[in-house]
């Protein structure tokens, strides 16, 4: 709560019925406490993920808990450009408004440099330009919507990340905590001139940013590995971290909440915001600079071969 006189939580979302929420990386983590949030408040929620299995199973989970939710899987790579295009082809062909969509999927850390299907580096590819493409893309759905919302998660790694021109990709020299702080501003980078353009251009769309804290997921275990400093204090010294469900927390106020603003950015409001319940979160001075964030939009658009 920006005021910071109430903890906000899941029973402040208000009631919907209907509207359309699109969540990437849905099926497990923050992504899914966000899917089974709204689709429990009466939202119609696609979940999107690489693995149709862990889509089912994660649907079944979300009926045994609420057999009412509207939830359907899609599968979607965004490492993969033409992955994220044939899903939003199949949106637009659909043509059905879309007035929430959350920019939640992330990569973490692969200690060794890895590669996107068009060749960028992994957590750059996926976690800024594989959502950048998705929105541009989902852009003329979200236009048909009358109250559209944005909400792309960034980190608090955004906090160390500066945007390298010089080697974007980290071709000449990979640092897996590094590149992950660079995508992670890259989120809060897009999500801010997003706000810009809407306004700019009439688009009539909310764009915010959010970060989760400092929450349990598989997301560290996975990307850096169990056995890394980072998976350890995950398994050893999990008081460290507060549950995903804690976590989603900023992304569902972002998401809902009447009194969150467009260009804003929200993350928890304790310990140096690691955990607590949603509040305006700081902007770290590199993630205003304008002119970085002009030629990186720009650069994006011509790496993910989109326009918006």
């Amino acid at each position: 709560m920006q005021n910071g006189t109430k903890n906000w939580t899941v029973a402040d979302i208000p009631p919907r019925n209907g509207g359309l929420a699109v969540i990437t990386g849905s099926t497990e983590g923050i992504g899914y406490e966000d899917a089974l949030a709204l689709s429990s408040s009466g939202w119609n929620v696609i979940m999107m993920g690489r693995n149709a299995q862990k889509g089912a199973e994660s649907i079944a989970k979300i009926h045994q808990i609420d057999p009412n939710a509207k939830v359907s899987f899609e599968k979607i790579d965004l490492a993969n450009l033409s992955s994220v295009k044939a899903f939003a082809s199949r949106m637009i062909s659909n043509g059905q408004a879309i007035d929430l969509l959350i920019n939640n999927a992330g990569v973490m850390t692969p200690p060794k440099r890895l590669e996107t299907a068009d060749g960028f580096e992994l957590q750059f590819g996926t976690n800024h330009l594989g959502h950048f493409a998705l929105t541009a893309q989902l852009l003329p759905l979200l236009r048909k919507s009358s109250d559209a919302r944005v909400v792309t998660v960034s980190s608090i790694a955004n906090r160390e990340g500066i945007i390298n021109f010089d080697d974007l990709q980290s071709e000449s020299s990979y640092a897996p905590g590094k590149a992950y702080s660079q995508a992670k501003l890259a989120n809060l980078m897009f999500a801010l001139e997003l706000q810009r353009k809407s306004e700019k251009h009439g688009w009539g769309i909310l764009s915010m940013a959010t970060h989760p804290g400092v929450s349990r997921t598989n997301l560290l275990i996975t990307g850096a590995g169990r056995w890394s400093a980072a998976g350890m204090a995950r398994t050893f010294l999990p008081f460290l971290f507060q549950p995903s469900a804690q976590g989603a927390l900023p992304t569902l106020y972002a998401a809902t909440s009447p009194e969150a603003k467009g260009g804003f950015y929200y993350g928890p409001d304790k310990m140096m915001e690691t955990r607590g319940y949603p509040s305006a979160a700081k902007i770290p001075s590199q993630a205003e600079d304008l002119k970085v964030s002009l030629k990186l939009w720009e650069l994006s658009q011509a790496l993910a071969k989109v326009e918006f």
